[in-house]
């Protein structure tokens, strides 16, 4: 018996596009490259998400950010010190979140809170945050839960999608490390 080898499926053509470009020469480098790629667009839609779930429960521009630092905030109903905030967010940009935590406390959605001396300033959400995420909350859970639950086998792939997603946390902060502790003093670029 004859058996036929099984062609590779494709995404309407999308495997015979060239692929090549500066950040991807060999196979190794296009799949790290569309990886990287695909990261960008997920970003990308999740930032718009975000900003327009909270716009539609709360009429406030706020970014993707902002809004993650507010449901980080009320993350288990603790107040949060910047530092525990940068470090929920894998993020070491302190001014940028200084600037996104004014602009909360200044549309109400939090406000500091002084407990423990020992920890100094704290951020806890306010009534009107409690109920912005609440609404944000439900949003979600009406509309973006039934869209996820529609994927074949969610379950699964969103436990693995986690797990994978942290082992390239892992590697990227390794390669940062890596990189800015060899960057060379003449490495700025010219204009």
């Amino acid at each position: 018996m004859v058996t036929k080898k099984k062609k590779p499926q494709t995404r309407s053509g999308y495997d015979t596009l060239d692929k090549h470009w500066h950040l991807a020469r060999d196979e190794e480098e296009i799949q790290l490259a569309e990886l990287e790629y695909a990261l960008y667009r997920v970003y990308a839609a999740f930032d718009r998400w975000q900003s327009d779930c909270v716009a539609a429960v709360a009429n406030l521009p706020l970014s993707s950010t902002e809004n993650s630092i507010l449901h980080v905030i009320r993350m288990k109903e603790r107040p949060k010190t910047i530092s525990e905030i940068g470090r929920l967010l894998n993020r070491d940009d302190i001014p940028n979140l200084q600037y996104a935590i004014r602009k909360l406390v200044n549309v109400g959605l939090i406000e500091k809170y002084r407990g423990n001396k020992k920890k100094g300033i704290c951020y806890k959400t306010t009534a009107l945050g409690d109920q912005v995420t609440d609404a944000y909350a439900e949003i979600r859970r009406s509309l973006l839960l039934p869209l996820i639950e529609s994927v074949h086998h969610w379950d699964t792939l969103s436990d693995s999608t986690c797990r994978t997603l942290d082992l390239l946390k892992g590697i990227y902060d390794s390669a940062a490390l890596t990189v800015s502790a060899h960057r060379r003093p003449d490495a700025d670029i010219e204009e």
